[in-house]
């Protein structure tokens, strides 16, 4: 199998998709990855392939990576790859018996003439696809090309906005995100380092946001409902991390400075941790784990991860978030007020929403996920993809 990036930075579509890879590998798949670029800059952020994590783990359990060595703002058109990328694409392509493409934006590569003819299985994981500039017009000329063997969605919602956008509805199937439930899980100790890293008390109240810095995450709505929040919860602490979210983003110095206005010395209890590589510590020292995203989420690995380590999850009605969030927290309007309002009900209720994070594991396991990829990817191999994949649930 041969997995195409576009590139490696921090998001929760490419850490699915690289546990997804190891899993499969681990189960005595044989996996390689090519990546598009060799580097790229997202989120006010420089983010080199060799020091991303999903890459250091995918290498580190002996999946070959390799990288055509571009970088972002090379010429697009069908022009753009050079006769050494495209023999390097051809290698690589003709070792593989399925292609899996993370996203559609690497099919303006697959899509390319001359390249061997494998059953492409494209990987999707947002829920508004007209929104990712031409990705969507190549994952059309695919499907027309007959490349496209079948859609990997990671929500009901993607398959909803997929099939709305003239995607044939047989090609797309829905696997659901999953996580390393022996990762992510309720652990005092990691609750306790935290805080205690950071200077916040045991029982002081804590929300975390977790998400890069893009517009679709609407980080200014929350961070006026952090003010809002931290007005009324003189022990409260707001916790943001993810790429670009660091003092070093003059954007965001600009957007805190905008939202709290006066009430600048409460910004003194938002912490800004950047991108970490110990999530399941950060969730687990949280008591909320918050989302205030405007579009184009399917299933927020974020709130996944957070539920799964016993963070009660508040979020806007977007994507897939719904049926995530229902009988374990709470869904707002985007409206700062409202969302402070429901991180203190959260807050005080955790105890109480305990026992259905709990029961809900089994339904977010990577176990899970992995298996259904491996059923499907076992389909296509064999030409039979339109096989009807077991209930996710």
């Amino acid at each position: 199998m041969l997995s195409i990036y576009e590139g490696f930075f921090s998001g929760g579509a490419r850490i699915v998709h690289s546990d997804v890879v190891l899993g499969l590998h681990e189960g005595g798949q044989r996996h390689a990855v090519l990546s598009v670029n060799g580097e790229m800059y997202r989120e006010e952020t420089r983010q080199r392939m060799e020091d991303d994590v999903c890459y250091r783990s995918l290498t580190a359990a002996g999946v070959p990576v390799t990288s055509l060595g571009r970088t972002p703002g090379a010429p697009d058109g069908p022009e753009a790859f050079t006769g050494p990328e495209l023999a390097a694409t051809t290698r690589a392509v003709a070792a593989a018996d399925v292609i899996l493409s993370l996203k559609e934006q690497p099919l303006g590569l697959l899509n390319q003439a001359g390249l061997p003819r494998r059953p492409v299985v494209v990987c999707l994981h947002r829920s508004d696809p007209e929104n990712q500039g031409a990705a969507l017009d190549e994952l059309r000329t695919a499907v027309a090309d007959g490349r496209i063997a079948a859609g990997i969605c990671c929500a009901e919602s993607t398959r909803a906005a997929y099939a709305a956008a003239g995607i044939p509805p047989g090609l797309l199937h829905v696997i659901p995100n999953g996580v390393d439930l022996l990762r992510f899980r309720p652990d005092p100790f990691r609750r306790a380092l935290l805080r205690t890293s950071l200077g916040i008390p045991e029982r002081a109240p804590m929300i975390v946001f977790a998400a890069r810095y893009a517009t679709m995450k609407n980080v200014p709505l929350f961070l006026r409902a952090a003010r809002a929040w931290l007005r009324r919860q003189p022990d409260g602490h707001v916790l943001m991390c993810g790429a670009g979210m660091t003092r070093a983003n003059g954007c965001l110095r600009e957007d805190i400075a905008t939202a709290f206005g006066e009430d600048a010395p409460l910004a003194d209890r938002l912490s800004l941790l950047g991108v970490r590589h110990d999530m399941e510590t950060v969730y687990a020292a949280s008591d909320v784990v918050s989302l205030t995203s405007a579009s184009g989420e399917a299933a927020p690995l974020c709130l996944i991860e957070g539920m799964m380590c016993g963070a009660v999850p508040v979020a806007t009605d977007v994507g897939d978030s719904a049926s995530i969030v229902t009988g374990h927290g709470f869904l707002t309007p985007p409206d700062p007020e409202a969302i402070a309002l429901a991180w203190s009900e959260a807050v005080a209720r955790g105890a109480e929403f305990a026992p259905a994070l709990a029961l809900s594991r089994e339904r977010f396991s990577r176990t899970r996920m992995i298996a259904a990829y491996a059923t499907l990817i076992e389909q296509v191999r064999r030409g039979s993809s339109r096989v009807p994949l077991p209930e996710p649930f």
